[in-house]
């Protein structure tokens, strides 16, 4: 599958989210040499009451329980949104392979954009970056569940 075909079932999630008023957010952990979907989430913060259940962090947690491990190497991430600081960091943690996200994220977003995570000297695994991905339908879906809010 290409990159866009992914980030399609991601963004598919992110409606499904946004559906039970999530902000509509979603991550895919996929085995590049396979191509199977590892592991899959939508943000769960509203209706958790854990302001950390985002998407990219659901889905390590889920990865990592399936294959019975703390790294993911060698994986890869699907996320329709730029990941903010703490996702970043996970995904550093968890040793990801590539980072693949859709929308950059200007106000909350700690990869091209703020803090840029992956460059701090103190960043233990830096993944590969590739952005831009279905950008305007991942930046669309955002700002439409925003407006509705309003």
């Amino acid at each position: 599958m290409t990159h866009e075909e992914y980030m399609q079932i991601a963004l598919d999630l992110a409606r499904q989210a946004a559906q039970k008023d999530e902000v509509p957010i979603a991550a895919l952990i996929v085995n590049p040499t396979t191509g199977e979907i590892i592991a899959s989430a939508a943000n769960e913060s509203a209706h958790g009451s854990d302001a950390t259940a985002h998407a990219e962090i659901l889905a390590v947690q889920r990865a990592c329980e399936k294959l019975g491990t703390t790294r993911l190497w060698n994986m890869d991430m699907y996320v329709t949104l730029e990941p903010c600081t703490m996702c970043a960091a996970a995904i550093s943690f968890t040793r990801i392979r590539k980072l693949v996200f859709g929308a950059t994220d200007i106000k909350g977003g700690a990869v091209v954009s703020g803090v840029k995570f992956y460059e701090a000297p103190t960043c233990h695994h830096r993944p590969q970056i590739v952005s831009g991905v279905c950008a305007e339908q991942c930046s669309e879906l955002i700002k439409d569940f925003f407006k509705q809010k309003r």
